[in-house]
């Protein structure tokens, strides 16, 4: 089929490589506007866009889709997928390809609808995810599904390393529901009315940590906001990024004295060890940090960082 791919992130790229190398044509690629991008914020093409100017193909980039319908037209595709595009496809353009726009979703849909459902799964302790194919239309994440596949949540996944995996995995998912209808033997089920949840962008207060939530609820939420938009706590007023955490037991005491165990570390209460650094929960467990990211410096261990900060031992962060 004569396909256009919508798509702008580093997730839709394996998306465009597995259809670049099927049997479908892809005849022009639509992505969103350059943008600032990077600790420089410099002007740059998104990741979907690179790829497209690397293989040759036509690269749409409008601010409204509408702006470019008459291109839409004259390319006259037969299917459109999608894959993270950023947008809302209007209904003028919803009707240009002959079988629609087939949208790539990194989630089990009915459940979490919306623009992070990886972040929202691990944030709420799902143990399985998935990726859906599904025909666009009006509503948000609504349309009839074509096919599904799923992919286990793993104890220390962080939404980037799951969206690796779901995006590589999606890609096959994506190829083979082209292939499928271009044969004519799939049909699109509708979705079920149960189970329905929604997954809206997580936004910089959001990633704020609660020191006061109990421990496995401090790891979710922190690996579900990794690597965007980035966890993060303060310190004597200034903010501190939080890569993943981990709950511990007992902790490691620093000089000949007997352990402390981590139910005696208040919330948000820091406890430095030799090679450690753990803070306090509401639910009296720790969790050791892993990476920290003091402001405007280089991440870094949290080890290597406390050893840098006089004073940090009992010191709390977040308030």
């Amino acid at each position: 089929m004569r396909l256009i791919f919508a798509g702008t992130p580093e997730v839709a790229v394996p998306s465009l490589d597995a259809l670049l190398a099927s049997d479908h044509e892809v005849v022009a690629v639509l992505t969103r506007p350059d943008a600032p991008a990077g600790r420089g914020r410099r002007t740059a093409a998104s990741p979907v866009a690179v790829r497209a100017e690397e293989a040759g193909i036509e690269t749409l980039k409008p601010t409204r889709l509408i702006d470019v319908m008459a291109r839409l037209r004259e390319l006259a595709p037969e299917c459109a997928p999608v894959v993270a595009y950023g947008a809302l496809v209007p209904p003028a353009a919803l009707a240009v390809p002959t079988h629609g726009w087939v949208n790539l979703h990194f989630s089990l849909l009915p459940a979490w609808r919306g623009a992070a459902p990886v972040q929202h799964a691990i944030m709420h302790g799902d143990e399985v995810t998935g990726a859906s194919v599904f025909a666009l239309e009006e509503g948000l994440d609504t349309g009839p599904v074509y096919g599904v596949m799923t992919e286990p949540i793993r104890p220390r996944d962080t939404s980037g390393a799951l969206l690796g995996r779901l995006s590589l995995a999606g890609a096959g998912l994506l190829v083979a529901t082209l292939d499928g209808i271009a044969r004519g033997e799939l049909v699109a089920q509708e979705q079920s009315m149960e189970g329905v949840s929604h997954a809206p962008k997580l936004t910089a207060p959001q990633a704020r940590v609660d020191w006061s939530n109990p421990a496995y609820v401090v790891d979710r939420a922190v690996r579900a906001c990794t690597p965007a938009p980035g966890a993060w706590t303060t310190l004597h007023g200034e903010r501190l990024g939080i890569g993943p955490v981990e709950p511990v037991g007992p902790v490691e005491p620093v000089g000949p004295v007997e352990p402390v165990r981590s139910t005696d570390v208040a919330p948000g209460q820091l406890q430095v060890g030799r090679s450690e650094v753990l803070v306090g929960t509401g639910d009296g467990q720790a969790v050791r940090l892993g990476e920290v990211r003091p402001a405007g410096r280089r991440a870094m261990a949290a080890a290597d960082w406390a050893r840098g900060v006089r004073g940090l031992d009992g010191s709390t962060v977040g308030s």
